[in-house]
């Protein structure tokens, strides 16, 4: 990412008090693409290190992963390769699980790896999400919407989720609770239009009540715009 940031970053973290249990690897902006792509697979080596040798659980940052699909991209057109659809290497989905695979658990130790996602024009569809997202356990999708609504944190419930929210790990009425979140705002994301056009008065009585109860169930899941900290949780 940008010099500035990076920079940011490690005074944040000494500030902190772990810089001490930490190993920051920067592939900056202006470097070559061969030397940004190899970044990700440099990080992931130490990782490797920590959880082989040394016996401990490692948490993997990565800020953003769109950058090493970027890197990708350039290597590519550098070595001539026909591009793929919306100009993506051709071998994009091959070099994402080189990567995403090493992250993984053994007998020694764990890495467990948090990753900034770009995802082009919001657009969920594109190439670069799709084979990101199908590595990830659990995704939390931040909504422009939602931020300008003065929802906070400005989460995209729907386009949220996990792989973990199962009944045998979760529990049965946490998942049914859930479940049951989900289906009540999505009835009521879609009848925003509707809503918008004629007014809340021409649902149905099951549609208006359903549409309090999304209303009811975003201000107890949104801080709103009062509440305002350096970290939110």
């Amino acid at each position: 990412e940008r010099c500035r940031e990076g920079e940011e970053l490690y005074r944040e973290m000494e500030e902190s008090g772990v810089l001490g249990n930490t190993v920051m690897v920067f592939g900056q902006m202006n470097e070559p693409p061969g030397a940004r792509f190899r970044v990700g697979h440099a990080a992931l080596t130490m990782a490797e290190y920590f959880r082989d040798d040394a016996k401990q659980d490692v948490l993997l940052m990565i800020d953003n992963i769109f950058r090493f699909i970027q890197a990708g991209m350039e290597v590519s057109g550098l070595l001539g390769q026909l591009p793929s659809r919306l100009g993506y290497q051709p071998t994009l989905a091959t070099e994402l699980a080189e990567l995403e695979e090493r992250i993984c658990n053994t007998k020694t130790g764990a890495i467990t790896s948090i990753q900034a996602v770009y995802v082009p024009a919001d657009d969920f569809t594109d190439p670069s999400a799709v084979h990101t997202f199908g590595h990830l356990s659990a995704t939390i999708a931040l909504s422009r919407k939602r931020a300008s609504e003065g929802l906070y944190p400005a989460i995209d419930l729907l386009q949220s989720g996990s792989k973990m929210l199962m009944p045998n790990i979760a529990g049965e009425r946490h998942y049914k609770i859930a479940q049951e979140i989900r289906k009540t705002l999505a009835v009521y994301e879609d009848l925003k239009d509707i809503i918008a056009m004629l007014g809340i008065s021409e649902l149905s009585r099951e549609d208006q009540r359903t549409v309090f109860r999304a209303r009811r169930l975003e201000r107890f899941l949104y801080s709103g715009t009062g509440a305002l900290h350096d970290w939110t949780y």
